[in-house]
């Protein structure tokens, strides 16, 4: 019965890191940019002495759905949906470089552009700043150009490049915070090829439909070892009933 209550109890926790993930997938299904998560299960197996009779199941989120979402026009001049593989290089709270596919960017009271979650852009010559204009426009190359105020329509001027990276042979991994990085602090070079799509914004890749069946056989897995872990504490009770001496 050891063995049964223990399995059961690592499936347990299985199924619910499994609907952690699902709920965090459903949660964001109208987050712009967002990459569902995918988890999966791999064995823990239990070193020491004798034999390796026994094996934790681990289920954890391992990777993202990088396919792409619906692209959606919005006329809005700082929107931008990015094209193919390419990621928009940021910079986190706790600094270094990270990178999203979040494409519905803003300017900051003191003119630092940033993602519509807070985190700063990074264009070619770093964090991006936009002075007083009178209109800004991004191009698909990310190039950033800009009437400043009370300036020339016909003369803009360009005042940085959107920093733009393929994750093509390289290894990244999905953080917490909804953001791409590069293990051991690594960084991604510019891409020159990327390309963007102006006034557009990219939707979540969340299939909600399927993120509610998801979450159904999870918590069908959940009931299922909570009744294997009743039967085994039955099973139990009853052996030690029969050794129970008459009188």
């Amino acid at each position: 019965m050891d063995r049964l209550i223990h399995t059961s109890l690592s499936a347990l926790r299985g199924a619910m890191h499994r609907q952690t993930a699902v709920a965090h997938n459903l949660a964001n299904a109208n987050t712009t940019g967002f990459r569902r998560e995918i988890t999966s299960a791999r064995a823990l197996w239990i070193r020491g002495e004798g034999f390796d009779a026994r094996a934790q199941s681990s289920q954890e989120v391992l990777a993202a759905d990088m396919s792409a979402g619906t692209v959606n026009q919005t006329g809005r001049d700082l929107d931008v949906a990015m094209q193919g593989d390419a990621l928009l290089a940021v910079q986190p709270a706790a600094g270094g470089e990270a990178y999203t596919r979040r494409g519905d960017l803003m300017t900051s009271p003191s003119g630092v552009l940033t993602t519509g979650d807070g985190h700063v852009v990074l264009g070619e010559q770093g964090p991006v700043t936009i002075p007083p204009a009178d209109s800004v426009r991004i191009d698909q190359d990310g190039t950033i150009w800009i009437v400043p105020t009370g300036g020339d329509p016909n003369q803009p001027v360009q005042v940085d490049r959107l920093k733009l990276a393929s994750p093509a042979g390289s290894e990244i991994r999905k953080g917490l915070d909804g953001l791409f990085r590069v293990p051991d602090g690594g960084v991604l070079p510019s891409d020159p090829q990327a390309r963007l799509t102006p006034r557009s914004l990219e939707g979540s890749n969340v299939e909600v439909t399927q993120g509610l069946m998801d979450m159904i056989e999870a918590s069908r897995a959940w009931e299922t070892q909570l009744r294997l872990i009743t039967t085994a504490r039955d099973i139990d009770t009853s052996a030690a009933d029969l050794m129970r001496l008459p009188g």
